[in-house]
């Protein structure tokens, strides 16, 4: 029997006590940002306290298309990304400009 139950997926950026920021995806974003306060979570935050979460935003319904958002963000510079925390562009903004610019090179 098929499950019907839909899974979403958010991508998400801890800001670190030294301002870097690490950007994962997650099924539930309370859950993984309590794991990596907790030090269950990444390694590379383990022990860059206190962490913040700093934005997170729905990724899609499956892991691939939230990897792939994922990876989009890591590429970026990171006034890039402050500025989508701060608001300043949206997720899609900034995914269609990475697609603009791979479609004219």
């Amino acid at each position: 029997m098929a499950n019907n139950t839909a899974t979403h997926w958010s991508v998400y950026f801890v800001r670190t006590r030294s301002n870097r920021l690490y950007c994962g995806i997650t099924t539930d974003v309370s859950r993984r940002f309590k794991q990596h306060c907790d030090g269950t979570g990444a390694k590379a935050l383990r022990g860059h306290g206190p962490l913040v979460l700093a934005w997170h935003h729905s990724a899609g319904h499956d892991r691939s298309t939230a990897s792939k958002v994922e990876y989009q963000l890591k590429q970026i510079a990171k006034s890039r990304k402050e500025a989508l925390i701060e608001g300043k562009v949206t997720l899609d903004d900034i995914l269609a400009g990475i697609n603009l610019a791979e479609n004219n090179s």
